[in-house]
């Protein structure tokens, strides 16, 4: 699926939806393969994309760097490298990477990001990336509420009150989080989960291969993908081992912001860590049953897992617990546990009789929710921000007083 970018030989003619795209973001590219990289993967067919990551901290370094490179077609990752000294200066750090940036795009850049889309996934940044760009529009993608996840930035909601006052448009990852999120900007959009439905539906044939580390388990596997972190429900993984000792589980995702000792242990507990995209059809092959074992708690409360549907693509039964989003969008298709004894129960039904007319509608919604059908009604939408902005803030040398860069006292 990720491929090497070739780096186009000039700027070209960029049209209202073909803008280039600077994007913040508090993911990696090569973290996981999810909503960014399916958004701005397809969006980089017709422009450029920046992709900004956050800095890395190193102490034997003392000049700050930007490495850039391109992991995919019209792709450039930039990763910020700085000196150890800033590692507790979050605020001092973005204003070096906001230089480091506007050095590359006027230099080794030269002529693919002049007036951009500036795109951000996360607040933290926003005081010092506004008006950085002489962009012509602010869009926020906001796919998860941040600010509720460990570790998160104190001061996140304040900033993401700025990024929402200076906005042209917002989208959503949920529908709660649209609901949120609509009450504070005018032109706030909810596209929830879209589904590489190629991709996922290689579980679905016999010559994709059941990867050799799950081949030989014992049936039925009970499994899950995608990152382990404080959203899971652990006591509820190990609760599923205990009751089917004679199965196995077997979850699939890197490890983040909880301690891997930490994690219930057991024969039939399987920590497979992080899988590359392009192979995950085929672990999900050899699930007999998906898992969605969410804790109820403030990082899950906006959550609309993009596993979902690409669960359903795969045409296997689901079992998850009570995700306000899941049950909003995917009920009767994914089985919901109200309890810990239920997700059992329900996951152990499904193993022994899955129920095919559900399988069959789950195939039918993810062929509807493609990422291509998101990517197009959002460049629309951009366009149409654009369209309606008045002459003052279409005009990019006007912007950075619009946005009111450093005015971070946002009430």
């Amino acid at each position: 699926m990720r491929r090497s970018g070739v780096i186009p030989d000039g700027p070209g003619t960029l049209a209202p939806l073909d803008r280039p795209i600077v994007v913040h973001s508090h993911l990696r590219w090569d973290f996981v393969w999810q909503r960014p990289q399916q958004i701005l993967s397809r969006m980089a067919a017709h422009a450029p994309v920046l992709f900004i990551e956050e800095p890395i901290f190193l102490d034997d370094v003392a000049d700050p760097r930007l490495d850039i490179s391109v992991p995919f077609a019209n792709v450039f990752r930039a990763i910020p490298q700085l000196p150890g000294t800033l590692r507790d200066d979050a605020d001092g750090a973005t204003a070096v990477v906001r230089t480091l940036a506007q050095d590359a795009i006027a230099e080794r850049l030269s002529g693919l990001f002049a007036n951009p889309i500036n795109w951000f996934y996360s607040p933290a940044t926003a005081p010092s990336m506004l008006g950085a760009f002489n962009e012509i529009a602010v869009v926020y993608d906001c796919m998860d509420e941040l600010a509720q996840f460990r570790f998160a930035h104190p001061d996140l909601p304040r900033r993401e009150r700025l990024l929402l006052a200076n906005a042209d448009i917002v989208f959503t990852g949920g529908r709660k989080l649209y609901e949120a999120k609509r009450r504070f900007h005018r032109n706030v959009h909810f596209f929830g989960c879209g589904v590489d439905v190629a991709h996922f539906g290689k579980a679905r044939l016999d010559e994709t291969e059941i990867p050799a580390d799950i081949a030989e388990l014992p049936k039925p596997v009970y499994g899950y993908f995608g990152v382990v972190d404080e959203r899971i429900d652990y006591d509820l993984i190990e609760k599923l081992a205990a009751h089917n000792p004679a199965a196995s589980v077997v979850i699939v995702g890197p490890i983040v912001k909880v301690d891997p000792a930490a994690l219930p242990k057991a024969a039939n507990i399987h920590w497979l860590g992080k899988r590359e995209y392009d192979v995950l059809p085929n672990y999900v092959k050899g699930f007999d049953v998906c898992l969605m074992p969410f804790a109820l708690n403030e990082a899950t409360e906006f959550i609309n897992p993009t596993k979902t549907l690409e669960y359903m693509a795969a045409r296997k039964p689901i079992v998850s617990t009570a995700v306000a989003d899941v049950v909003r969008n995917f009920t009767p298709i994914v089985r919901i546990a109200k309890s810990s004894a239920e997700f059992v129960t329900l996951a152990a039904r499904a193993a022994r009789s899955p129920d095919l007319v559900l399988l069959a509608e789950g195939v039918r919604k993810a062929g509807s929710a493609s990422w291509e059908n998101i990517v197009g009604n959002m460049q629309t939408l951009i366009a149409a921000a654009i369209d309606e902005a008045t002459p003052e803030t279409r005009d990019v040398a006007a912007r950075p007083a619009r946005l009111g860069v450093g005015q971070l006292a946002v009430q």
